[in-house]
């Protein structure tokens, strides 16, 4: 199994749908750009959202398990994939990678 790593790639925030649907919330996301994680195997990295984790933890799984080519030539790196997060108001783009390096046991 091998390591994968999660970078935070794009941030985005739809204001005109959170003035018209969104209860106020604080602190609603802590990512930034250029933030980077690296799952061991396919266990949740320590900081990153568990909404964001949801979103992306079958393809960080599957990496870390040497599946490639998600979607039949989806990504020009077969071994890495582009998840959003599922926040509609404020969606987060993660690349996920495959890394070489074994994941620890």
């Amino acid at each position: 199994m091998k390591k994968v790593r999660i970078t935070v790639m794009r941030r985005a925030c739809y204001k005109d749908l959170i003035a018209k649907y969104e209860n106020p919330i604080e602190d609603a996301c802590n990512m930034e750009e250029g933030q980077v994680f690296i799952a061991n195997g396919w266990e949740r990295p320590d900081g990153l959202c568990e909404s964001a984790w949801e979103s992306m933890s079958a393809f960080v799984m599957g990496l870390s398990h040497g599946a490639e080519d998600f979607y039949s030539g989806w990504m020009k790196n077969k071994k890495s994939v582009m998840i959003s997060c599922n926040d509609g108001f404020r969606p987060v783009s993660f690349l996920i990678e495959a890394l070489d390096e074994e994941a620890d046991k």
